[in-house]
């Protein structure tokens, strides 16, 4: 079973609501880092810890949202080891898994629909790193 680590902010909110509801009927374990409203909040407050949990391997995979992905990304980004892609198209998310090993997923709420979310976050779960020649690129980003 694989263990995912969910961070939003306020523009978030909803669409993270929606994907855990369905991630936890399929069986996926979430840690849940907030926000858990509408109520206007920072995302640096949710994404620290999210980053966290994936570094130390208490969740498999992150799965971020914002308004534009960007910031909440950034923040994520600033953590040894984690590779997180900003994915607004399933094909995105399938590359970032495949290409570079994504391990956080970033979402720009305010651009997608819950479906479309869905179906990126489908993707990104369902594509495993390929390797070989990829694994060469990944050591050449600096660590910190």
């Amino acid at each position: 079973m694989k263990r995912l680590a969910f961070a939003c902010d306020h523009a978030g909110y909803q669409t993270k609501k929606y994907l855990i509801d369905i991630l936890k009927q399929r069986g996926y374990s979430i840690i849940d880092f907030g926000t858990n409203s509408e109520e206007s909040a920072d995302y640096p407050d949710f994404a620290h810890p999210m980053a966290q949990a994936v570094v130390n391997s208490e969740a498999d995979f992150g799965i971020s949202l914002c308004g534009s992905g960007n910031g909440i990304n950034m923040v994520a980004n600033k953590y040894p080891g984690i590779r997180s892609a900003l994915c607004w198209e399933p094909e995105l998310a399938r590359l970032a898994r495949f290409h570079n090993d994504a391990n956080v997923c970033a979402l720009p709420a305010r651009f997608i629909s819950q479906d479309d979310a869905l179906s990126i976050v489908e993707a990104f779960l369902s594509t495993d790193f390929e390797g070989g020649r990829h694994i060469a690129r990944i050591e050449k980003i600096p660590i910190g």
